[in-house]
């Protein structure tokens, strides 16, 4: 079966992931392993999505800098069709990652550019997709989250499903969720197909039977405990194999793509979990979100 076009909106921008050789001496320095990679949500897992060999298109927002013009020639390098506004003013996102021994990150992020995103940077008719297949719609909930960005998230929700696309959200964020409220959240995200959450987003919006009260369906993650799809009718869960933590940022974003493109490409909701399972996983054993 031929795979259905996806179509990425959220942030693209550089990584700056910081592991500390030690205890961190604050105030003082501390001898550390720094790497500059590309990052954002958006264009994580629009480059799995490629690498995987789906047709993916990235909707974002850049700055009109090095970083901006960097993010773009990777990312079509790696065969994604970049469909970027950019912003005369300001910067490029960018987030510093600083890495604990087990690899588990704490992030600082500056948005730049991608908290301007508007709704005139989102036609997606104009993007020239196919009818049939029908394209899929997937959206990062940091796009919703930021006050700057989220008409436009909520405005390509609103053209995807009036041309007919399936959707889905990632929420990425429970400490985000709390900040804005669980009702709210889940109105931004009512009538959307999938929605992507790890376990500690599921326990933010009050669990799956709450969740499913406004998405048609949910599929979880649980970290080393694997990941679960659930909706009307459906239970699978797929298991997760054993593999060194090295750095968990992007995890969420390299599932979303090895589940999606193998869901897209007609495979049933067993097979596209253990695509996804497969996806994070690699994520976690390499530094950096990127497939490559």
């Amino acid at each position: 079966m031929i795979s259905r076009p996806v179509v990425v909106v959220g942030d693209v921008g550089l990584d700056v992931i910081t592991r500390p050789s030690g205890d961190i001496r604050w105030h003082s320095d501390t001898p550390s392993a720094v790497a500059l990679v590309p990052g954002g949500a958006g264009g994580n897992s629009a480059s799995w999505l490629a690498g995987l060999g789906a047709e993916v298109t990235l909707v974002a927002r850049v700055g009109d800098d090095a970083a901006g013009t960097t993010c773009r020639r990777e990312l079509e390098a790696e065969g994604v069709e970049c469909a970027f506004a950019v912003d005369p003013a300001l910067p490029t996102c960018m987030v510093v990652i600083l890495l604990d021994a087990h690899g588990d990150r704490t992030m600082f992020p500056d948005r730049g550019a991608n908290k301007a995103f508007s709704v005139a940077d989102v036609d997606l008719e104009s993007l020239g997709l196919p009818l049939d297949p029908r394209p899929h719609l997937h959206l990062s909930g940091y796009v919703l989250f930021d006050a700057g960005s989220r008409e436009a998230g909520l405005e390509s929700l609103r053209q995807a499903r009036a041309l007919g696309w399936t959707t889905s959200v990632d929420p990425q964020s429970p400490a985000l969720i709390e900040r804005e409220g669980v009702d709210t959240f889940l109105s931004w995200v009512d009538g959307v197909d999938l929605l992507l959450p790890n376990e500690n987003e599921v326990a933010a919006l009050g669990g799956l039977a709450a969740i499913l009260g406004h998405t048609s369906e949910v599929v979880a993650t649980y970290g080393a405990g694997g990941a679960r799809w659930v909706g009307d009718g459906v239970d699978e869960t797929a298991e997760a194999p054993a593999v060194e933590n090295v750095d968990a940022t992007g995890c969420g974003d390299a599932f979303n793509a090895g589940l999606l493109s193998a869901w897209l490409r007609g495979q049933d909701r067993a097979a596209a979990l253990r695509a996804g399972v497969a996806a994070g996983s690699a994520a976690a054993a390499r530094v950096g979100a990127r497939p490559s």
